[in-house]
């Protein structure tokens, strides 16, 4: 999927999902659970948490 894919997706700018892939910012845990149905993983998964 391309940045402007998944910006389309989000109603969101391609720049957003530049700046999370380059670490200028963070999604917060709204844009993380959206994230994660868009990608169909849960949130664990999607941020790499594990016990």
């Amino acid at each position: 999927m391309t940045q402007e894919e998944l910006a389309e997706k989000l109603n969101g700018k391609k720049s957003l999902i530049s700046n999370y892939e380059n670490g200028y910012s963070t999604p917060d845990i709204y844009m993380l659970c959206r994230l994660a149905k868009i990608f169909e993983v849960t949130l664990d998964e999607l941020v790499e948490f594990s016990d």
